[in-house]
This record gives structure tokens, C-alpha cells and sequence, in this order.
């Protein structure tokens, strides 16, 4: 196939990549052209930086094998090709009485990217990350060799892919188990609270009587305001609804009514002043300091799937997403000192994520969640003064014995991503020697998009 211009969802990054198409699960893996090329899959592109993205090599377009392949809807496993989205699936299984088992915060993944990345949700303190629901896969090598991978077979493949960024091989396939839930609506309460200490005893009360926990924070202010946010619990609703709780405008919701940005601006619309103000609207938008009602699981799950291109918004620059974790005997000092941090450098994000993760174990070598807190910001493209601020960040992370989430990232360097990531030396050795990408050169001191002689 042609070469094609691929980027990063953060618009930061663009490179030319040979596309190499795959016609079907069943085929040989295809190889670029000269020697020595690598390749890397690439699903639908939802990775922030350059995790999915390999320069000077070539791209295999997973996202062409897209296919269900069996489902059981007695039981809930669902077998189907690598590409399939997550919201192919659930279009699928809802209707059916079934739910995915963990989902990050958009449908717009493929199984395999999900799989790859081991992507986590609002209920990990209880269901662990999406690795924990997989039963199997096959993984094409590109030395045509295929190995059916499981918690029994090919255990240890099996726990490098998990989590693996696409590095050991294709995933053409896999068969996860899903849940049951009663009917697409979820029973939620929206808690508004205004200090760090706060959000630590709603998440720990809230942890034993909800499944999903999530949480807005502002972190655009220093002083009183510091700390400040909308904590979010919910359960799938019950079988029976209280019909007079639902919203009014809940059978559109039920729909596929996404909006579309239609260009990108010629500049970021998140900046200083427009933060501010959003943080400050966003924190005041519900009348009450606890809200109750029934949502349907888009809203709640995908807010920002409702408006498609969403990432256009942060300008031709394009932004970064910055995501850690910290272990919890240090996560109220060390997520108050990254706030700070953020607050006085006057470049906060509007979309701030905090949660919990719990102690379900990951089975990836590499795979990001540990016990502790994670946060998530998103940062406007404004080149060294932002490089810096990450910096700062990186060292109380680091100092806190924390990580940073791979699938987010476009920036760090080895030292970071080595001290973070201690299983990263035993991992290589299950790299297939024809795959590459940007980001695992960078962080593995690695300079060039060629195979390496010795995997």
C-alpha cells in the first residue's frame, strides 16, 4: 500500500508510515519493503503520542480485522477479530443484556488496542483492568508462528502482550468475558467536593457500595480552591427503573447523536483565561452539592465521545496528555504537591481526571495500573515552558515511587519510563524482532525504525 501520514490523538505528532493492509486474519503478516523494516499494528489511533506510531517503518492496519467471530449470549463470551471497536460491541451485546467488563473512556478502541494497552476503567478497584477479563488470544509473530495465549497456555506470552503496546506480535484475535447487567441505564449520584481530603473519604466510603467511581478536579487554582471537584459513583441500574427518575431527554440519548468538530482552530481554545472560567462553570454546574438520576451508559462512561474530533479543539499545536499514578501511603501529599504545581505554572487543564485504582492485580509486565491514585491532564501544545512543567512533575511522581501510563504518552525518556517500569528488561525479550515503535525506541535508547539483531 502507499505511504500515509498517521498522528498521534494528541495532533502533536506526524509521520509518514507504509500502510500495510490486512486482508485477513487467516493471511501471513505482510512486511514492508527493503530490509530490515519494521512494523507496528495500528488500531484506531487512540493512543495520545507515539505508542502506536512508528517512524521510518510501517503500520499494520488492524483495524481492518473487524469481525465478530462467536458469541454466546447464555453465557457472555464474545470471540471476535482484534479490530473490532469497542462500540461495535457493545451496539452488539447491550441489547442482549450484557456489558463490557472494564472500558476506558471512549468506545473508539479496537479489542486489540483495549488488549494492548491494557486499558483500564471506573471500576478497577473491583474488576481489575481489561487484560483480567481476556480468556484467550492468537498472536501472529512475523515469522508466521501462532500462538494461542491464555491464563494456561503460553502463559507468559500471554502476559507480555497484555499490556505488551503491540511490540510482541498481531493480536488477530480474542475472547473475553463479559457482564450481565439489566438494562442500558445507570443509576448515578454526582457529589461536589472542595478539598483533596474530601475526595479521599468519598472515594474510600464510596468504594464498598458502587462499582464505578470517577472524579473532575480543578486544578487551575492554588489557595482554597486547590483540590476542588465533582466525585462520580454509580451502579448499572436494576431491572425494575423508577420511571419517574428518568431525565427528560434520555430516549435521545439512546441514540447515536454525536457532534462533530468541524475544523481546527487557528489556536487552542483552552487557554489561561478560558480555564478559569470553564473550571469555574464546570464546578458550579449542578444546583445541588449531591445530585441523583438515571443516565444512560454513554453519557457516563463516553462524555467526550458525544463530540467527535474533540482533540481539534487544542489547535494546529495539539496538546499532551499527561497521566501518572502514585502508590497510596503517598497520594494525598503527592497529588496536592502535582496540583500545586500545575496551579502556579498558570497552564491547568479543564479535562482532569482523578481516581483510584485498587489492589486487582494486572497480569501485563507492562501494564500501567498499580494501587494508588491516577491523574489525568490534558495540556495545550505550548512547547519548553510545557516540557518543563512535565519535568517538575516527572520528579515528584518519580520521587513518590509512581509511573506514567505509556498509551498517554509522547515525551518522557528512558531513565523515566526504566524506573516506572521495572519489568521492561524482561519484557524486550519478548519483542518480536520485526516490530518497532516510536515510543519504545525512545524510552529503550534505541535510534533507528530497523530491526534489531538480537530480540
Amino acid at each position: 500500500m502507499a505511504t500515509q501520514v498517521f498522528q498521534s490523538w494528541g495532533r502533536v505528532l506526524r509521520e509518514p508510515h507504509e500502510a500495510l493492509g490486512l486482508s485477513s486474519r487467516h493471511a501471513p503478516l505482510p512486511m514492508p519493503t527493503g530490509s530490515g523494516g519494521t512494523v507496528l499494528p495500528f488500531g484506531n489511533g487512540r493512543s495520545y503520542g507515539d505508542s502506536n506510531l512508528n517512524p521510518g517503518g510501517a503500520l499494520l492496519l488492524g483495524a481492518q480485522l473487524d469481525r465478530f467471530i462467536d458469541f454466546d449470549p447464555a453465557t457472555g463470551v464474545l470471540r471476535c477479530e482484534g479490530g473490532v471497536l469497542l462500540h461495535t460491541i457493545l451496539k452488539l451485546i447491550v441489547p442482549q443484556g450484557w456489558f463490557l467488563p472494564v472500558t476506558p473512556g471512549t468506545q473508539f478502541v479496537t479489542v486489540g488496542g483495549a488488549i494492548a494497552n491494557d486499558v483500564h476503567g471506573k471500576n478497577h478497584h473491583l474488576a481489575g483492568s481489561f487484560g483480567n477479563h481476556v480468556r484467550c488470544l492468537e498472536l501472529l509473530r512475523s515469522d508466521g508462528t501462532r500462538r494461542l495465549c491464555s491464563p494456561t497456555e503460553h502463559t507468559e506470552w500471554f502476559d507480555a502482550t497484555i499490556g505488551g503496546l503491540g511490540l510482541t506480535g498481531l493480536i488477530t484475535w480474542a475472547e473475553i468475558q463479559l457482564k450481565r447487567v439489566a438494562n442500558p441505564c445507570m443509576d448515578s449520584e454526582s457529589i461536589r467536593f472542595r478539598s483533596l481530603e474530601e475526595f479521599f473519604e468519598l472515594n474510600a466510603a464510596s468504594e464498598r457500595d458502587f462499582e464505578y467511581t470517577v472524579s473532575w478536579i480543578d486544578c487551575a487554582f492554588e489557595g482554597k480552591r486547590l483540590g476542588r471537584g465533582l466525585f462520580n459513583r454509580a451502579n448499572h441500574a436494576p431491572a425494575v427503573i423508577d420511571t419517574s427518575r428518568l431525565p427528560k431527554g434520555l430516549p435521545a440519548t439512546l441514540a447515536d447523536t454525536a457532534k462533530r468538530v468541524p475544523l481546527t482552530p487557528p489556536i487552542s481554545l483552552i487557554n489561561t483565561l478560558s480555564l478559569k472560567s470553564f473550571n469555574t462553570l464546570y464546578f458550579h454546574k449542578q444546583w445541588n452539592d449531591v445530585e441523583r438520576g438515571l443516565v444512560h451508559y454513554r453519557p457516563f462512561f463516553y462524555p467526550l465521545d458525544a463530540l467527535l474530533e474533540w482533540n481539534r479543539i487544542y489547535g494546529p499545536k495539539g496538546f499532551y496528555q499527561y497521566q501518572s499514578v502514585v502508590p497510596p501511603e503517598r497520594a494525598l501529599a503527592t497529588t496536592r504537591q502535582m496540583l500545586q504545581t500545575i496551579a502556579h505554572s498558570g497552564m491547568g487543564s479543564f479535562l482532569a481526571v482523578l481516581k483510584q485504582f485498587g489492589e486487582p492485580r494486572s497480569r501485563g509486565m507492562l501494564s500501567f495500573p498499580q494501587p494508588g491514585t491516577t491523574l489525568a491532564l490534558d495540556f495545550p501544545n505550548s512547547g519548553p515552558k510545557l516540557m518543563r512543567l512535565f519535568d517538575e512533575l516527572d520528579r515528584i511522581v518519580l520521587a513518590a515511587g509512581g509511573r506514567l501510563y505509556p498509551a498517554k504518552d509522547g515525551r518522557i525518556g528512558a531513565a523515566i519510563f526504566q524506573a516506572g517500569h521495572p519489568q521492561w528488561r524482561a519484557f524486550s525479550e519478548f519483542v518480536d524482532p520485526r516490530f518497532s515503535s516510536g515510543f519504545w525506541r525512545r524510552v529503550t535508547g534505541q535510534t533507528s525504525g530497523h530491526a534489531a539483531e538480537n530480540p
